[in-house]
């Protein structure tokens, strides 16, 4: 991937956890993406038509978030990876998906997965 547009510390709110009551009431969760695409049309030409609109992902991922009820990042960074693709097509796709609190007694890190679609 050499061109790339980049959205960082995307903060989600969603229901999602393995645990009833993180699926019930809902948690914080942090995302970082990478597309890949050809940037220098845009580059070019200034025009929004010529690059992949992230405003049109990031409010996409919100409403897909208010909505969502799963058990595992796994299962959420999978849904996230689709969303990306009704929206962008076949694009090459780094995800990394931060759970900011995870239910574990003692344990005040991070847990996160990475995920990638090389198309």
């Amino acid at each position: 991937m050499s061109d790339a547009i980049q959205v960082r510390g995307l903060r989600l709110w969603a229901h999602v956890g393995v645990l009833d009551f993180e699926r019930r009431e809902g948690q914080w969760f942090e995302l970082d993406l990478e597309l890949g695409a050809d940037l220098s049309a845009a580059g070019r030409s200034d025009s929004l038509a010529d690059t992949l609109d992230y405003s049109q992902l990031i409010t996409a991922l919100q409403k897909q978030a208010r909505s969502l009820r799963c058990q595992t990042l796994e299962h959420y960074s999978e849904r996230i990876l689709e969303r990306i693709e009704e929206l962008y097509g076949p694009v090459p796709v780094r995800l990394e998906l931060r759970k900011c609190q995870a239910p574990v007694s003692g344990f005040g890190g991070v847990v996160a997965v990475r995920r990638s679609r090389h198309h």
